[in-house]
């Protein structure tokens, strides 16, 4: 089946096959990290943005 599938490839269509398993491929990786993940990770990534500890004051208004 993939042998007749990379006969009849031409030209261009190389370079779409090549992408599409790239994204296939990261998206593999990226779902197979975050079922790995832990899930106190993941609450302290999702808390971030809602800490002030990490925002220095601004000083310019003063």
């Amino acid at each position: 089946m993939f042998k007749q599938f990379t006969e009849n490839i031409s030209g261009n269509q190389v370079y779409l096959i090549t992408s599409l398993a790239i994204f296939l491929l990261f998206f593999i990786v990226v779902s197979i990290m975050l079922i790995r993940s832990r899930k106190d990770h993941n609450d302290y990534m999702s808390d971030m943005p809602l800490h002030d500890s990490f925002v220095k004051p601004d000083t310019t208004l003063s």
